[in-house]
């Protein structure tokens, strides 16, 4: 198995060992703790579930007398002392099986069950002077895990931050994953995308990600967040950047969100973002983005066949899903020729950079500033070249929140009123608006069922409800009077609607 060796010369080496490993690990990893008495094993265990519990100062008391404690944390950690252990027919008695089917075990003193550990990650610790040796053996794929996570320690200590404390942020709904960096009294994001491989050809010889626009690696989000904050919108300024590892060292915009308690819409918030994204809309930009020397950025552009798979996802995944069967040959025929239309309709319309996802999640609200500066942007990897329209249907019918139609129309409104550009057409921006808020809600039909069934995320079901009377309201325009009576011939809209 793949092996790593540290010397931890104190007890803060190990806790900060304890985070990397933390970082590292999933549901049903076993980390098996060897070593003697005083080596160690107790305190990197507390390290690592203080980690997962991202409170430094949570008790954790030893199992050593109960034999098991566990934790109801982000992911359920169970925590054995098997030191007292009878024999290794108790385990079960102890709820092994459970823990290892929705959480992470911790095992100090595994050699009290031979054999039962085989398969573990292996930790081994060992005094050395006044330090601690440590060596890790783990499967493949743990291992891979473990060596990232390093591997990002590195980063922050090449970046100047040797006693950075890392603290799981989020995953979001792409392969990107995000820490919150703690260091010399101030906070930090820690962006993790490593570069998109191996993804499965869909069409043309080409995977999904590429054929719909999607950002390859962070060498985008450096060129658009460069760009942006260039022209004067508040992006997070980027300390450090290793573009191959797909890591970054950015700004922390703040904490406070874009909704109210309860994730409730606050219609002045949305006002804000509707004219910031007039003022984006007036800006002239450049085609080519700045990433670093003799390296920019090009953002692609929202064409027909990126907006084409997208809206497929519909027939590929969520038909399926709420008619237990496939689309057939004439349904696909019939659709993909309606879209077609609808696509060419909007080619005549007003094109712009186009951030994709100007919605609650991706807006940090600053209230205490002035002007731009008051709405941080932090998910902007992904912009195109397309209709601008399209990120104003983002806002007013933002995926994540039940927009009333009277917000929605106010929204719009407001955007349309702070557009100063003589070139811009309202009637035109209307129709692009509909279509580009039934082409983004036909897509995120498809997308949340996809990330239940495929990525096991179940919790963006609860959306869809929401997202098929967005979809209705969209389809009332009657530029898309055709494919709304095939929406509904064919059943896509069936269901309870918000």
């Amino acid at each position: 198995m793949p092996s790593f060796t540290r010397f931890l010369p104190d007890e803060t080496a190990s806790i900060r060992l304890g985070e990397d490993l933390a970082l590292a690990l999933r549901p049903g990893d076993v980390v098996a703790l060897h070593g003697d008495l005083g080596a160690g094993k107790s305190t990197l265990a507390r390290a690592i579930i203080r980690a997962i519990a991202a409170n430094p100062e949570l008790e954790v008391p030893s199992p050593t007398f109960t034999l098991v404690q566990s934790y109801t944390l982000r992911i359920p950690v169970h925590h054995f002392d098997l030191y007292r252990l009878s024999g290794p027919e108790e385990l079960e008695e102890l709820g092994l099986s459970d823990a290892l089917a929705d959480g992470i075990v911790l095992v100090e003193w595994p050699e009290r069950a031979p054999g039962a550990f085989l398969t573990a990650i292996k930790v081994k610790l060992s005094e050395q002077g006044e330090g601690r040796q440590l060596e890790i053996e783990a499967p493949a794929i743990a291992a891979e895990r473990i060596a990232h996570s390093f591997d990002i320690r590195g980063f922050l200590e090449q970046a100047g931050y040797p006693d950075a404390q890392r603290t799981y942020l989020l995953g979001d709904a792409s392969i990107r994953a995000y820490e919150t960096i703690a260091t010399g009294g101030k906070r930090l994001i820690l962006m993790d995308a490593p570069e998109r491989r191996d993804e499965p050809i869909v069409q043309d010889s080409l995977p999904y990600s590429k054929i719909a626009r999607l950002a390859q690696s962070v060498t985008a989000f450096v060129g658009v967040a460069n760009a942006l904050r260039a022209a004067g919108f508040s992006t997070p300024q980027i300390y450090a950047q290793d573009l191959k590892a797909g890591l970054l060292l950015t700004e922390h915009l703040g904490d406070e969100p874009f909704l109210g308690s309860g994730g409730t819409p606050i219609p002045e918030r949305y006002l804000a973002a509707a004219t910031l994204l007039a003022e984006l809309h007036e800006q002239s930009w450049p085609k080519r983005f700045p990433v670093a020397e003799g390296t920019d950025y090009v953002p692609p552009p929202y064409d027909r066949a990126a907006l084409a798979i997208e809206t497929e996802l519909l027939l590929d995944w969520y038909l399926p899903y709420v008619k237990e069967r496939a689309a057939s040959e004439e349904e696909k025929e019939e659709f993909r020729q309606l879209w077609s239309g609808l696509f060419g309709r909007l080619e005549a319309a007003e094109r712009n950079l186009v951030l994709r996802d100007y919605h609650s999640p991706n807006i940090i609200w600053r209230g205490e500033r002035m002007g731009r500066d008051r709405l941080g942007l932090i998910d902007v990897q992904d912009a195109v070249w397309g209709p601008g329209a399209y990120d104003v249907a983002s806002l007013a019918l933002d995926a994540r929140v039940t927009i009333s139609e009277e917000l929605e129309r106010s929204v719009v409104e407001a955007y349309c009123s702070a557009r100063r550009s003589p070139g811009f057409d309202r009637r035109s921006f209307e129709e692009a608006y509909a279509i580009t808020a039934a082409q983004r809600n036909t897509k995120l039909l498809g997308i949340f069922v996809r990330l239940c069934q495929r990525d096991g995320k179940p919790v963006y079901l609860r959306h869809l409800p929401r997202i098929r009377a967005y979809l209705n309201r969209a389809l009332a325009h009657p530029a898309l009077a055709d494919l709304a009576a095939f929406y509904r011939l064919q059943g896509f809209l069936d269901g309870d609607t918000e």
